[in-house]
């Protein structure tokens, strides 16, 4: 015989032979049926947490104890009570979900407004090459992009999603191992590799989540809605529009936007209003159904690249696709837009004789010639190792003649109302002088260094032999900033204890 006992969010059983106590269900998670004694011992740190259970201090005659219970009922011996705790980190969903950037500062691009700088920059400078401070193991499927948020639950938690073959991995911190997540019955297949990865988090779009509710995710058959369950090691989806996805979503003014193929096999846009409720489709003519940018958000519109061209939208109007012009064509690996002085937005590309930085959103754009690559993206520019500094095609600001020999690959712009000038992680290839592409793609660089460009300049890390740099994914989790490549056995972290 069980005793049953009931808390406000959740139903638990107590085994009155053993005094063991298991998990029948709990808000939001359903129906669970876990044991704490047979299923899963290692969990029960994590699990306690996320529910605020209650712990042992000095007792074995359970493993946990359902929430709010602070002695134990066997012995009297007092329990560790998780109940009410609430952590307070900055959540992360990738630089281009940042929703807390100001409007002038386009959205979908690697800008985080986190004060990253405040901490970093309390390093020693330049010349002096520091040393990650925290490391993890990856997650099984390394090609992944992460997010960091409490999704409902009292702590934060990492996940990593690897979109090539749909498979969600969960971090227990306190185990310090990743679980591979289960679909449940009906769930979804995850994988989407249409575009450049992008998901929309709920509490972005105006709608605090639910307990293990994600965020809005693409997939290759439609918009999902996940849910997560981290006491079984499952997740759930809900269809929101059914409809094959050629690009990542994007909001603006809290309509959400899809690129997706129509039944008569074009291309069309779907949106969704803010209640979520769909809107007629849109047809776009006949456009690619691939190659697509993840969207980018910037004066009330969103706007997908694409090798041919531009398609804009704003909220309310007909979607407009704007071919590039004559035989010029963007440079998309070498970064993406920024903004001139007169907050106009550019793009980078080749007419087959020289680099040049284009107008977007214009049917008339305006051009500007310039002398060679530039890497970058949102004012954090940079022509072989020196930052461009005025407009995108200024001359460069030489601080030092000897980085001439090095070429700068920025990874994460921090915008920051108190700065000047732009700040951000980077990539340093030294005694570098061959062609820009050629450094992007699958070549070997013997000498790299991770650095922090901002008020002071930080050599955060020394990397041997890094090739294809662009597959680095910077994310911020548990008050440090992580630096992960498919093929490193670490992923490195630095303290930003600043955030916390």
């Amino acid at each position: 015989m069980a005793y049953r006992w009931e808390t406000p969010a959740s139903v638990w059983l107590e085994d009155e032979r053993t005094g063991q106590f298991d998990l029948a269900a709990s808000e939001g998670l359903g129906q669970v049926g876990w044991s704490a004694g047979t299923q899963a011992r290692g969990r029960v740190a994590d699990i306690a947490r996320l529910l605020g259970a209650s712990l042992p201090t000095a007792c074995e005659h359970a493993p946990i104890y359902p929430e709010g219970f602070a002695y134990c009922p066997e012995c009297g011996r007092p329990l560790e009570r998780f109940a009410g705790r609430q952590q307070r980190l900055p959540e992360w969903w990738g630089p281009y979900a940042d929703a807390l950037l100001p409007r002038h500062v386009p959205h979908g691009l690697p800008v985080t407004a986190l004060p990253l700088g405040d901490s970093l920059e309390e390093r020693p400078a330049a010349p002096v090459v520091g040393r990650f401070e925290a490391e993890m193991p990856p997650p099984p499927n390394a090609h992944c992009v992460f997010a960091a948020a409490g999704y409902g639950f009292p702590e934060q938690r990492l996940l990593a999603l690897a979109p090539a073959r749909g498979v969600l991995q969960y971090w227990d911190p306190l185990a310090a191992v990743w679980h591979v997540m289960l679909p449940e019955e009906g769930a979804a297949d995850l994988s989407f590799t249409a575009s450049d990865y992008g998901w929309l988090p709920l509490p972005h779009l105006g709608d605090p989540p639910r307990r293990g509710e994600v965020a809005l995710v693409p997939t290759a058959q439609g918009l999902r809605r996940l849910w997560i369950n981290p006491v079984t090691e499952t997740y759930r989806t809900e269809t929101l529009l059914a409809a094959p996805l050629v690009a990542a979503p994007g909001t603006m003014r809290r309509h959400i936007a899809c690129l997706a193929r129509n039944p008569a096999g074009g291309l069309s846009l779907y949106a969704l209003d803010p209640d979520l409720a769909p809107a007629p489709a849109q047809d776009c003519g006949a456009l690619p159904l691939t190659g697509w940018s993840r969207p980018i958000g910037y004066d009330g519109r969103l706007l997908w690249l694409h090798p041919e061209g531009q398609l804009a939208w704003r909220p309310g109007e007909a979607p407009r696709f704007l071919p590039w012009p004559d035989t010029w064509l963007p440079s998309l690996d070498l970064g993406g837009p920024t903004l001139s002085r007169d907050g106009r937005m550019w793009l980078i590309g080749h007419d087959g004789q020289s680099y040049g930085f284009l107008e977007l959103g214009s049917e008339r754009p305006q051009r500007e010639r310039i002398d060679g690559a530039r890497l970058g993206f949102a004012n954090l520019l940079f022509r072989r190792g020196h930052p461009v500094v005025d407009e995108p095609w200024s001359g460069e600001h030489v601080e030092d003649q000897a980085e001439d020999d090095s070429l700068v690959l920025p990874l994460l712009r921090s915008f920051n109302n108190n700065r000047s000038q732009p700040s951000g992680l980077v990539l340093r290839f030294h005694k570098y002088t061959g062609r820009a592409e050629d450094a992007l793609a699958s070549r070997v660089i013997p000498r790299t260094t991770v650095e922090w460009i901002g008020r002071r300049n930080v050599i955060l890390d020394e990397v041997a032999r890094l090739s294809r740099p662009l597959e680095c994914v910077p994310f911020v989790y548990a008050n440090r900033l992580w630096l992960h490549h498919p093929d490193w056995n670490r992923i490195r972290g630095w303290n930003l204890e600043a955030l916390s």
